[in-house]
């Protein structure tokens, strides 16, 4: 079935591919998803700047964050799995944490409206760090890889997978962010 291999070179142009994103944040700050920054770590492979980031920013105040990526449209099936890489900064004094998600209901972007919503997102497949442990035992502070496998489908289906920044009590004026 179909495979997505992205490593993020330019992320303007994940719309043009099929990626989608959400910010469902309450309350929504400024910041989405962007581009890597090398200044905070550099790359796992590529270019310095060669990864997908997103932070405390997606809200305001004390917020609570629901920061949505979406891969394109796939055929999924059981035995199908996910790989990727993913980290935190070192020495980071806030915890981190990132969901995978799975809708099989087509090419459906639907992620509810409010930051604890999961809309057609109701299949979690990984959960890395909800209970909010700070430093290297909570996120990942090196890059670390992550692979999930699909599992419990009837038949195959097409549908999306979801990586969701979900933090709550956070934002600039949280105890986690």
């Amino acid at each position: 079935y179909a495979a997505v291999v992205e490593g993020f070179d330019d992320i303007l142009t994940l719309p043009g591919a099929g990626w989608a994103a959400d910010n469902n944040s309450n309350p929504a700050g400024a910041g989405g998803w962007f581009q890597g920054n090398p200044a905070a770590f550099p790359s796992h492979t590529g270019a310095a700047n060669s990864y997908i980031a997103v932070n405390f920013q997606s809200g305001t105040g004390v917020s609570d964050l629901s920061n949505w990526l979406l891969t394109p449209t796939l055929i999924l099936q059981n035995g199908d799995s996910i790989t990727f890489w993913t980290r935190t900064q070192a020495g980071s004094p806030f915890p981190d944490r990132l969901q995978v998600r799975l809708s099989t209901n087509g090419t459906s972007t639907n992620v509810g409206t409010a930051s604890t919503d999961v809309g057609d997102f109701t299949n979690l497949l990984l959960d890395i760090n909800p209970t909010y442990i700070v430093g290297p035992t909570g996120y990942p502070e090196d890059w670390t890889l992550f692979t999930v496998t699909i599992s419990g489908m009837g038949s195959p289906a097409k549908g999306r997978i979801a990586f969701r920044y979900f933090v709550e009590d956070g934002g600039p004026g949280g105890n986690n962010s």
